[in-house]
């Protein structure tokens, strides 16, 4: 990755912060913390590593995105409306009645959604179904989905990792955001998520394990899953929740928080003069 390519991309991803800090408060709360965590993957993958077409979202050859911890809706909203599915404004309607942008993400509502998701572990289940019908129809596109820690503790996650194993769903990219944290407290204290990259590698997949805040390292990861045939991917990205939103930053609670427009202003000020510091 060039110099020019990882700046655009951090400014990308300041800009998808600031606007998902701003989604959230304009409801006044929500899931800070895990939408913050997956903002360079979401920046990487639609600013660089997903053939889509904004202008057409049901465009049929398009890679797909199953963000299967669905509460991290705002982090994606930000980006699709950065990116044109819909218009910006759009974003201020969050949780609303009547809104097209529900807490948890929902297909048949929002423009480049693929797939609704919120009961943990249904995502990854519709995104190894999506990557067999890509098959069967001969369709030349990747599938991608995103999966948090503590959505790593249901069974049916594990139920689709020997079904993806099995079919050799090679055309499957996966990641998991494991951020340490989930609703309850740290994963470590409820159930721990230690070896995933082996259990991973025991159902047959390609496993990768990576710091999830890390272009290049991100990009590598990806390039390296690609070129490997035969079997489905797994990219473990270790991150850091409520990454960005420095308030919630270390807090064993943040999975939603109250944010009202003073702490998102204030907390877009803290985080742009940080990044300007480095």
């Amino acid at each position: 990755m060039d110099d020019k390519t990882l700046a655009m991309l951090k400014e990308q991803a300041l800009d998808a912060r600031r606007e998902t800090i701003r989604c959230i408060a304009s409801f006044g709360s929500g899931h800070i913390g895990g939408s913050m965590s997956i903002i360079e993957l979401l920046t990487y993958l639609y600013y660089g590593g997903m053939n889509i077409r904004p202008s057409d979202p049901s465009w049929p050859e398009r890679d797909r995105l199953v963000l299967s911890k669905g509460h991290s809706g705002p982090a994606l909203y930000a980006m699709l409306a950065k990116k044109g599915f819909f218009d910006a404004a759009m974003l201020s309607t969050l949780n609303r009645g009547g809104t097209s942008l529900p807490s948890h993400v929902d297909m048949t509502k929002t423009p480049g959604i693929d797939f609704t998701a919120g009961s943990l572990g249904q995502g990854i289940s519709a995104a190894v179904g999506i990557a067999l019908g890509q098959k069967i129809k001969s369709i030349d596109a990747w599938t991608y989905a995103i999966v948090g820690d503590g959505e790593s503790q249901e069974g049916e996650v594990w139920e689709a990792a020997e079904t993806a194993g099995a079919w050799k769903l090679d055309n499957l990219i996966a990641f998991t955001d494991l951020n340490g944290q989930q609703l309850d407290g740290y994963t470590e204290d409820i159930i721990p998520m230690h070896h995933l990259k082996q259990r991973y590698e025991t159902f047959g997949w390609d496993a990768y394990e990576i710091d999830g805040h890390d272009f290049a390292q991100i990009e590598k990861a990806v390039n390296d899953a690609k070129g490997v045939k035969g079997r489905p991917h797994m990219i473990i990205m270790h991150t850091q929740k409520s990454r960005g939103y420095i308030p919630g930053e270390g807090v064993k609670a943040n999975h939603s928080m109250p944010i009202d427009k003073q702490k998102a202003d204030d907390a877009i000020k803290a985080l742009e003069e940080r990044e300007g510091a480095r």
